[in-house]
């Protein structure tokens, strides 16, 4: 094609013109100040009259073509990005809904090229969420999704904090309005929390104050990422993470299962190893550590003010039954979390405990999780009377019942003063029930104080040890208010105390490389770092070196610790074995603590065996969360027909039917005697028994067999 025909041409195709622009552009400097000539004789006559969209769709293509090729061109376009900010502020309210989302693409795309920066595009397009015109809706979703994506991509590498500051002073700015339009930083903060973009305690504090913003939806918003937002966060990792290859329960299973062989170790190995890596890595560790709720810098004050300011005042009249269980369940998590004092919560719930109330198991589970140690006996004394009174009787059903007496042993068991002993042994009595629920929840709560103050029971409910113990001086009644059960243990120093028995190890044997740290490993858990420990209702953790407690199961390690040979020379010492075994004294993880100094290789050690006891819960704190599902317990209700028909036909539905499939094969076959016979002349059979033995019938017996004949014809639906 001829120079004079590529010119004649070009103008027209701006397309065409942008390709060959990006290959030389020194080649085609003329036909691109043509086209941006062109753009700027649309933009005055745009400007003058920004309503009109005649020219709308041409001028929106030549600011495509810019955007694409002004790189080539700095000099020439040194004003157009500041052009396009100008347009989109000062008229994106009459601007056409088309042109006006390529303008917003457009500057992203000079984002990207690095013509213009993150911060200044990001100050361009936050003022818009707040605006009105045209299909605003469509424009914020746009606006939203370019925000997220872009605080993503500057925070891939590494976090940016200059500009997330920034980003977050505009959001506070926002909430600080006290309107509606402070819903854009809640869903904004919280996609990004969700994406493990932020994670720190300024985030925590954005949503701080959305949960106390006057507007309803922005308060609700802000609630709702404190209660569920961890969770979203967890599931993000666990997708992401789908494609490592391995299933470490699986495997476990397998090791237990089928024979060990050294290939099945070494994938073990590998796997332990990944598991390890994944949890020491950034988000995981993070999220695992530092929760929002953990985040909070004056939980205290917070809770505080959500009660005065959604709860205990007249405004708490615009919120409806389940947002203020949201309320609640915020407020209660957060007095459970960090053992505050908020008095006024529990006279608060008195008046919502009663069976017929909405929702109760929700309020009941948030009531237990307001509950500990700290606060006053008799603040949740009232709490545990009220639910007694209102479910716990002979005239209820049974599920509410074993809702309020389980109820109770959640609110007793982080606070075991906050009830006297005559309630106690009248709740106890119910142990007799019926009712499997119900027997079970009062069985559960004598179990729970079989350990905590056995004294309160009655005789015949305190169990054999724990009256031995009473005899022997061994428990010491009930725990003190406002003392504070303190560990006294490494999580886990058990399995390293086995691990070094079963090496021949002795109790102080140390040597110099134990203070030397790999390169591989994680060293910052030694110099005092934050530790991730596993929660305490994965191992069990003595408080006191004289309690009387069954040593912890080693079933679940012995099959990875174990090799062949260890096992098969472990196998034969047993068999060989002709002295009866001696008791051996149990070891108290504390003997090992004051007995010698942990080095950084055992800390190495102590967390490869956990990771190979299978404790997947990788948790710093425990938030001792209620699941308001299990208060009712599980309650056997009489099913109706059609319900054990639909039971019955469960996963049955592609399974032939049952019943004989003599003479019903749909395949040739050769036939059977007693098809044959049928087939046969009737002289030939006459002289049969079973023939002439029908001749000589009663009449009661034809009666039966016709009878018969007539119900089978009728199952037939002839």
């Amino acid at each position: 094609m001829g120079k004079k025909r590529r010119a004649a041409i070009l103008p027209t195709n701006i397309i065409l013109l942008q390709n060959v622009v990006r290959r030389d552009p020194e080649s085609y400097h003329e036909e691109f100040t043509q086209q941006y000539s062109h753009y700027e004789s649309l933009r005055d006559l745009y400007l003058s009259n920004p309503s009109d969209t005649t020219n709308s769709s041409e001028f929106a293509d030549l600011i495509g073509f810019v955007s694409a090729v002004c790189g080539c061109y700095p000099k020439e376009t040194a004003n157009f990005p500041d052009e396009l900010k100008m347009i989109l502020l000062e008229n994106h309210r009459v601007l056409d809904v088309d042109l006006r989302e390529k303008i917003i693409q457009c500057l992203t795309m000079l984002r990207n090229k690095d013509v213009i920066t993150a911060e200044s595009l990001i100050q361009t397009l936050f003022p818009l969420l707040t605006s009105d015109g045209v299909q605003v809706k469509q424009m914020r979703k746009q606006i939203y999704s370019t925000l997220i994506s872009l605080l993503k991509a500057v925070n891939t590498g590494g976090k940016n904090q200059k500009l997330n500051r920034s980003t977050q002073a505009l959001l506070f700015t926002l909430l600080d309005r006290k309107d509606s339009y402070g819903l854009w930083a809640t869903k904004l903060t919280r996609e990004l929390w969700r994406r493990g973009v932020w994670d720190d305690s300024r985030t925590v504090e954005i949503m701080t104050q959305a949960a106390l913003h006057p507007d309803v939806k922005v308060a609700v918003a802000g609630v709702r990422f404190f209660l569920g937002a961890d969770k979203e966060r967890e599931e993000n990792f666990d997708e992401s993470s789908d494609d490592e290859g391995f299933d470490m329960n699986e495997l476990k299973h397998k090791m237990q299962v089928n024979k060990k062989s050294s290939k099945r170790g070494k994938k073990l190995e590998a796997a332990v190893k990944a598991m390890k890596k994944k949890s020491n890595s950034k988000h995981s560790a993070t999220y695992l550590n530092f929760s929002a709720i953990h985040l909070l810098r004056d939980p205290q004050g917070f809770a505080e003010q959500l009660f005065v300011t959604h709860l205990s005042n007249k405004n708490s009249n615009k919120f409806d039954l389940d947002q203020k269980i949201m309320f609640m369940n915020l407020i209660s998590r957060l007095i459970g979390t960090h053992k505050l004092i908020v008095l006024g919560i529990y006279t608060f719930f008195l008046k919502y405990l009663t069976p017929k109330q909405r929702n109760v198991t929700q309020i009941m589970a948030a009531a237990a999780q307001a509950s500990h140690d700290l606060v006053p006996p008799e603040s949740v004394q009232v709490v545990v009377r009220k639910i007694a009174d209102e479910f716990v009787s002979d005239g209820v059903a049974a599920e509410v019942a074993s809702a309020g007496i389980n109820t109770i042993r959640e609110i007793l068991a982080r606070a075991p003063l906050a009830i006297d002993a005559p309630l106690l042994q009248d709740l106890t009595a119910y142990k007799g029930s019926k009712s499997k629920p119900v027997m079970m929840a009062a069985r559960s709560l004598i179990g729970l104080y079989r350990e905590v103050a056995p004294e309160m029971l009655l005789r015949k409910d305190r169990g054999k040890t724990a009256s031995m113990e009473l005899q022997s001086g061994e428990k010491s009644g009930l725990p003190q208010y406002g003392v504070e059960n303190t560990v006294t243990s490494i999580p886990g120093i058990e399995l390293l105390e086995k691990w070094r028995q079963e090496q021949g190890l002795e109790q102080d044997e140390e040597r110099d490389d134990d203070w030397e740290v790999e390169e591989g490993d994680d060293a910052s858990d030694v110099e005092g770092e934050w530790v991730t420990v596993e929660s305490d209702k994965e191992i069990d953790i003595s408080d006191s070196e004289d309690e009387d407690k069954p040593e912890p199961k080693d079933d679940d390690v012995s099959d990875l610790e174990l090799s062949d040979d260890e096992e098969e020379q472990a196998d034969k010492e047993e068999d060989e074995s002709e002295e009866p075994p001696t008791k051996k004294a149990k070891t108290n993880p504390s003997e090992m603590m004051s007995s010698r100094i942990l080095t950084p290789a055992d800390f190495a050690k102590l967390e490869e065996l956990r990771a190979e006891a299978g404790v997947s819960k990788l948790m710093g704190i425990n938030e001792n969360e209620v699941d308001s599902t299990t208060l009712v317990g599980k309650v056997k209700y009489k099913q109706l027909r059609e319900e054990r028909i639909a039971h019955a036909k469960e996963g049955k539905e592609d399974r032939e039917k049952f019943g004989s499939r003599k003479g019903k094969r749909d395949t040739a076959h050769s036939t059977t005697n007693k098809e044959k016979a049928r087939k046969k002349n009737f002289v030939m059979m006459i002289h049969k028994r079973a023939v002439q033995g029908k001749q000589k019938l009663s009449l009661r017996d034809r009666q039966k067999v016709l009878r018969a004949h007539i119900d089978k014809q009728k199952k037939k639906g002839h």
